[in-house]
């Protein structure tokens, strides 16, 4: 069973950054991607960022340019650097995984809430 941890999420102005991390509880032999979904209030999870194994990234448009997905492949970990936030940003973020032998795992979430 693999565990991943999220941490960074808070509360922020407008035009103010965050930085998400999501930690695997154990060491995996080989991930495909890692990323991030979001899902606000009444809507629909959806994708934000991820990360291919390979190094290819991939955004939401919402997110282009203001959003940066990282990884630490030794440490099983993802960033995501979110900058020039919005109120439409707000939402619970939650991480994903997909690993070899291991299939895909999600996070517990973690509330960004973008207000003045």
């Amino acid at each position: 069973q693999v565990q991943l941890v999220e941490s960074g999420g808070g509360l922020v102005q407008p035009g103010g950054s965050l930085r998400l991390s999501c930690a695997a509880s154990r060491n995996i032999f080989s991930i495909y991607s890692m990323g991030w979904y979001r899902q606000a209030p009444g809507k629909q999870r959806e994708l934000v960022a991820t990360i291919t194994r390979g190094g290819n990234t991939n955004y939401a448009d919402s997110v282009k340019g203001r959003f940066t997905i990282s990884r630490d492949s030794a440490k099983n970990t993802v960033y995501m650097e979110m900058n020039s936030l919005k109120s439409e940003d707000t939402a619970v973020y939650f991480c994903y995984l997909d690993g070899v032998g291991v299939g895909v795992h999600w996070g517990q979430g973690t509330q960004v809430t973008v207000s003045s």
